[in-house]
């Protein structure tokens, strides 16, 4: 619980940060690293990433694509391109309520999640 409450701290915060920078008309592509909980495998953590793609983020307005892979030591990347800043934390916004969402948390160390966004503006 300890974690669940850090992590929903740090992404209120990370979004209040990067929505500002962006203007509201552009695309954005948000970058995630975490790393698992000890003893949880990449196989079993692909099966629950895959579950809240499938039943939460690509349902969301704006959503474009989404992937993950893992890295070394429990490390995970997740890439998801939004149509726009306004779409992407409205997505972020309802994620800690999404019940897709409760067995990912309960499955990574949320002090070690580092979430970054960028704009295509300037394709």
């Amino acid at each position: 619980m300890r974690y669940f409450k850090r992590l929903i701290l740090v992404l209120l915060t990370m979004i209040m940060t990067v929505s500002t920078a962006f203007a509201s008309d552009t695309a954005v592509i948000e970058i995630v690293t975490l790393k698992l909980n000890e003893g949880v495998s990449y196989t079993e953590f692909a099966a629950i990433d895959k579950a809240v793609e499938d039943q939460h983020v690509a349902k969301q307005p704006g959503f474009i694509s989404r992937e993950s892979a893992a890295g070394e030591n429990g490390e995970w990347l997740v890439i998801v391109h939004w149509q726009s800043t306004e779409e992407a934390d409205a997505s972020m916004a309802s994620f800690m309520s999404a019940p897709a969402a409760q067995q990912f948390v309960d499955n990574i160390d949320g002090s070690t999640m580092v979430m970054k966004r960028y704009s295509t503006m300037f394709k």
